[in-house]
């Protein structure tokens, strides 16, 4: 699978750097009796307009043909990532630092395994999270189940 989705991001590099996008993420998997490919794209400053995603929907689905990389049915959908992103990848820490998040963790922390706060570094394999008593927690990558911005309102 992770194949697949390698070829994929590799024909989906210039498909988004000619609109002046960036990749966010690449979801590839079974939904019910259906493949479902998810391309999640962002652009700095304006984000992700519905333009942005027809074209990129147009010309990705167009490659894969040509290409074969897929070889049976399945469902294509583009879009933005959102406000409450998911940090599915190590270099999304970085991106994000000073924005508020939510953590899940696989193992207890302090006999918890929920977080918030605002992430204040990021160092390759670890996080520091802020809490909103002001607590700096460093949390391991390994042990974060899910994480996610947070829409502040």
């Amino acid at each position: 699978m992770s194949a697949t989705i390698a070829q994929i991001e590799r024909i989906l590099d210039p498909i988004l750097a000619s609109l002046g996008l960036s990749l966010w993420d690449v979801e590839f998997k079974k939904d019910g009796p259906r493949w479902l490919l998810r391309v999640y794209m962002d652009r700095e400053g304006t984000g992700v307009t519905l333009s942005d995603c027809e074209a990129v929907s147009r010309d990705l689905g167009m490659a894969l043909d040509v290409e074969e990389i897929i070889r049976h049915a399945y469902t294509l959908e583009v879009s933005s990532p959102g406000l409450d992103r998911s940090l599915t990848k190590p270099e999304h820490y970085g991106k994000c630092i000073g924005s508020q998040v939510r953590i899940k963790t696989f193992e207890a922390v302090n006999g918890e395994k929920v977080f918030r706060g605002a992430l204040r570094e990021y160092s390759g394999d670890a996080i520091v999270v802020e809490t909103a008593g002001g607590e700096r927690m460093t949390f391991s990558l390994a042990n974060i189940a899910k994480a996610s911005l947070e829409v502040v309102l």
